[in-house]
């Protein structure tokens, strides 16, 4: 089954929908995060217990993916991304006003579980629109979620040092999502009838079980995210303690990280289109391997800095690429494949850290951070299995022309 391109204004109505997603998605990631500080000392929890709360935030995205699959393939993406959208800006706010850890932890798993259960459909809406569009367009959205999160966290930030308490932040910043979740709702592209046809046609995809090939798109895609994770929590930490670099300058590796992977999504869809998306795949994996491996060897603080910049420039194309193969690798079960990959990798997100961490009590913290780079030299060697079995105008191996924008 083929998705009718849309004219023109639609098709590129229903891409600033999916950009609006991203966006909000983005946003409700980052003012959570900026406001944690806030909700542990109001709920005076310990660091123990503030992790136990986080799970829930893991739990809920996990159990949402495992579901949302088969709601896209039934009812397609639109059906299922704008009720979540919306829900987003809602239960953004219940976490300010959890009285205790149980509470607070109920509340993120109900968190989780719409944004996961979002992240896989607006990934597939995502797809519908790039199968319209006969280019690569998935990077430019993935960079749209990390602008959310920047924006979202900076928010956050603004709010604490105005003195105002997560409520306010939290209803405030829910209020904007509200905004753009109804908006994006009126552009998007309704995927739903091309579903519905499908299975009208007896392919019935909820009964077929997902190939191999998908399971490996999400195994690429979890080590990818171990390496995202391990960054996130480790780089500065590496930078401080093994390099002994300053507080401030320590902190310039993730954030040379979180620029770099933001600045090279937003470069990823012309890049896909120049080289193809395995021949990207290929050399971003290298770039980001070679550029943290050597970072580690050269043991200098500005080395890491770098290190850790081309580790993000490197990772920022691949999990686009990965999730844009998964969602073209057959469209009955779109879905579905989003869901598997989306599950595995933020698997990973979540095991990065903890298998460093583990790992830097055996061996020290550079050894261990070596892992993330080997990882990513395999997503490399791996970038193959991108290839789709069936026609895929996103996935060209030849330069094609840009088109409408």
């Amino acid at each position: 089954m083929a998705l009718p391109a849309p004219s023109h204004p639609s098709l590129a109505r229903a891409r600033v929908a999916v950009y609006g997603l991203f966006l909000l998605a983005g946003m409700a990631i980052g003012t959570w995060t900026a406001r944690i500080p806030a909700i542990k000392g109001d709920l005076r929890l310990t660091d123990g217990q503030l992790s136990l709360g986080l799970l829930g935030i893991a739990a809920g995205a996990i159990t949402g993916m495992q579901v949302v699959g088969r709601l896209v393939d039934r009812y397609g993406s639109y059906r299922t991304m704008v009720p979540m959208a919306i829900a987003q800006g809602l239960v953004l706010v219940l976490p300010a006003f959890m009285p205790n850890l149980a509470t607070l932890a109920l509340a993120l798993f109900v968190f989780g579980s719409v944004h996961g259960t979002l992240d896989v459909a607006m990934n597939a809406n995502a797809v519908v629109v790039e199968r319209a569009y006969g280019r690569p367009i998935m990077s430019s959205f993935h960079a749209l979620y990390s602008v959310g999160g920047f924006a979202g966290a900076s928010a956050g930030g603004l709010f604490a040092h105005a003195g105002l308490g997560p409520a306010v932040t939290f209803a405030s910043v829910g209020a904007l999502i509200l905004v753009i979740s109804l908006l994006s709702a009126r552009w998007a592209v309704r995927d739903h009838a091309v579903t519905a046809a499908a299975h009208a046609d007896g392919e019935r995809p909820g009964r077929r079980r997902l190939g191999g090939g998908v399971l490996f798109l999400g195994v690429l895609a979890f080590c990818c995210l171990v390496g995202e994770g391990a960054s996130a929590d480790w780089s500065s930490v590496y930078l401080r303690e093994d390099l002994g670099s300053s507080p401030a300058f320590a902190a310039a590796a993730y954030a040379a990280f979180s620029i770099m992977m933001t600045a090279g999504r937003f470069a990823g869809d012309r890049l896909a289109a120049r080289l193809g998306r395995v021949a990207l795949v290929r050399w971003c994996g290298g770039l980001a391997g070679a550029g943290l491996a050597v970072s580690l060897l050269a043991g200098h603080p500005v080395a890491g800095v770098v290190g850790f910049g081309l580790f993000g420039a490197g990772l920022s194309c691949i999990i686009p690429q990965v999730f844009s193969a998964a969602g073209h690798r057959d469209q009955a079960q779109s879905g579905r494949a989003l869901a598997a990959v989306a599950s595995l990798g933020y698997t990973g997100l979540l095991a990065g850290p903890v298998i460093i961490g583990g790992l830097a009590e055996l061996v020290t913290l550079p050894r261990a951070l070596f892992v993330p780079a080997v990882l990513a030299l395999f997503v490399a060697l791996a970038a193959p299995a991108l290839r789709s079995p069936s026609p895929d105008p996103a996935a060209q191996e030849a330069p094609v022309s840009e088109g409408a924008a």
